[in-house]
């Protein structure tokens, strides 16, 4: 698979008031996105269900299949498998990053409220491909801001990679004007396990909330 990636540049001030922004921007930002075209991925199959969705079909992919690296709010080592039972959207990207990261976020945000009563069974998963700056109090803060239930990932520079390589994640530093003050460029997508804590869906960057919510309700009347 190969994503070409989007470079970013000005950092904003703090992610609060990066986010206060995009809230505002929200709803007409929400509506001008687009439906993703199709694409074709390396080791996928369609799935057998012959379900329509509107994201990517990659059930039975052959990478994504494991993650394991910390928990930044109780800083103890995380699983997949510890959110078997519920829809996880897993997405890698880093705290300071300016619009892509919490655009994302905001629209998972926005699935999560379509869903209604089902949203409850919905996780986003955060994983920071900037180690060295995204320390356990600052994401579990970034993370907390958009769902105190979702769950904010880090490791190592080497665990971080490791866990970037099974998902096929692109990602690597764009020197800024100071040594501290870099970018990062990096895959702007999104993979979804359902319940059973298989990977199913790739959705790409400015998929509708509205779709991806339709999505996963497909996934959780397959679960049952």
């Amino acid at each position: 698979m190969t994503e070409i990636p989007e470079r970013r540049h000005a950092l904003p001030a703090s992610f609060r008031s990066s986010r206060r922004r995009l809230l505002r921007r929200a709803p007409a930002a929400l509506a001008l996105l687009g439906a993703a075209g199709s694409a074709l991925l390396a080791g996928c199959e369609r799935s057998p269900s012959a379900a329509a969705f509107k994201s990517l079909d990659i059930t039975g992919a052959d990478y994504a299949r494991q993650l394991a690296l910390t928990d930044a709010r109780t800083e103890q080592p995380f699983l997949l498998s510890n959110l078997k039972g519920k829809v996880a959207v897993v997405f890698f990207g880093y705290t300071q990053c300016p619009d892509v990261c919490p655009t994302t976020l905001t629209a998972l945000a926005e699935t999560q409220r379509l869903l209604g009563p089902d949203g409850q069974r919905l996780v986003g998963v955060f994983v920071t491909v900037d180690p060295k700056r995204d320390t356990a109090p600052l994401m579990k803060a970034y993370v907390g801001s958009f769902s105190p239930d979702w769950v904010p990932l880090r490791g190592s520079a080497d665990e971080v990679a490791a866990a970037a390589r099974e998902f096929k994640i692109f990602y690597r530093e764009v020197p800024g004007k100071t040594e501290s003050s870099y970018t990062i460029d990096h895959t702007a997508a999104s993979f979804v396990f359902d319940p059973q804590g298989k990977v199913r869906l790739y959705v790409r960057h400015n998929t509708p909330p509205a779709d991806l919510a339709a999505d996963i309700r497909t996934l959780l009347a397959q679960a049952g």
